[in-house]
């Protein structure tokens, strides 16, 4: 095992690897090159959360320039409006950021096994950083292929937003189990937990939105494929057999507005008080899911389930939460 970490040089060389060049420019010579008021340079560099630089500082590159050029034709295309702006630059710059953290770290730790981690980092970074970036643009492309086609279904209905059945899915005793478990355990299991939904989520044909710690928010299209991957998980998680944590879930369906990679509206609000109200290993349903999977409104009169139902329902008592005074739950169940 070496005793030290890569070094200050082994980041030089990385750093040049990646930006075509070692720094040479300084913040203001960037901006006059691209034809860029400072101003705005130095707003889009604060969204992506580059670290501040001083005039003075040489940290920049041709890339630099480049990349301000490029913003500079998205904003005389229309593209990167006043109202847009701020908001696809931020989101840019935080998924990139922990994509960034997390490659690093897997890169360091690989280094620091070696006998020479300078070295190491430098051949990895050579051979690997490549690799991954046409991965990268690979995936992207691939997303942004199935995001197109939803987003003209949208555009073609007149409407901004889209019906979609959105679940949030929550790990019961999160907070106590994470305390009687070592940095290493807490993230294997957070790891085996997302990587495990996730998997789910995509094969009933869902999309995860984000994960929040010990929680996890997708949508469907189809009210029964959320359906279907929140009783999976459920039902995994109270299997002892099974590593899947218990978990509690929440499900709503109407009108979601999408916008930059999440989801906004009454929908996505309902189904986060229905999973903050559902007790261990239940899945609570709104109005709108239980009109969908059973086919009737909600002032029918309660009666059993069709000899052919994939699903039943109980109705609980009226609940009040944040923002929504009696919202009537449905405790969904497997017929």
């Amino acid at each position: 095992m070496p005793e030290q970490p890569p070094t200050a040089g082994a980041q030089e060389a990385v750093e040049e690897l990646l930006l075509g060049a070692a720094p040479h420019l300084n913040r203001v010579q960037v901006a006059e090159r691209a034809g860029v008021p400072l101003e705005v340079a130095e707003q889009l560099w604060r969204l992506l959360g580059f670290p501040r630089t001083e005039d003075a500082d040489v940290a920049f590159t041709d890339a630099d320039v480049e990349a301000l050029e490029l913003t500079k034709d998205l904003m005389e295309l229309g593209i990167l409006g006043p109202d847009s702006q701020a908001a696809l630059v931020r989101t840019w710059g935080r998924s990139f950021a922990r994509l960034a953290e997390w490659q690093t770290s897997l890169l360091a730790d690989i280094a620091t096994e070696s006998a020479d981690p300078d070295r190491k980092l430098t051949e990895l970074s050579q051979s690997v950083l490549p690799r991954v970036e046409t991965l990268q643009s690979y995936i992207w492309k691939r997303h942004l292929a199935s995001a197109t086609g939803r987003a003209l279904t949208v555009e073609s209905a007149g409407s901004t937003a889209s019906p979609l059945t959105v679940c949030f899915v929550d790990i019961v005793g999160y907070t106590s189990r994470s305390k009687n478990l070592d940095e290493a355990e807490l993230v294997g299991w957070l790891e085996h937990f997302e990587d495990e939904a996730t998997g789910l989520v995509v094969d009933h044909g869902g999309r995860i939105i984000k994960t929040i710690g010990d929680e996890i928010l997708f949508v469907a299209d189809r009210v029964s494929d959320a359906a279907e991957i929140a009783l999976v998980m459920a039902e995994r998680g109270a299997d002892d057999q099974d590593r899947f944590p218990e978990v509690r879930a929440g499900l709503a369906h109407g009108n979601v507005v999408s916008r930059l990679g999440d989801v906004f509206g009454p929908t996505v609000n309902i189904a986060a008080r229905l999973t903050s109200v559902a007790r261990p290993g239940t899945v609570l349903v709104d109005r709108g899911v239980y009109e969908e999977l059973s086919g009737r409104a909600e002032d029918d009169e309660e009666r059993a389930a069709e000899p052919d139902a994939a699903y039943t329902f109980r109705r609980t008592r009226r609940t009040p939460v944040k923002g929504y005074a009696r919202l009537q739950p449905w405790v969904l169940r497997r017929a």
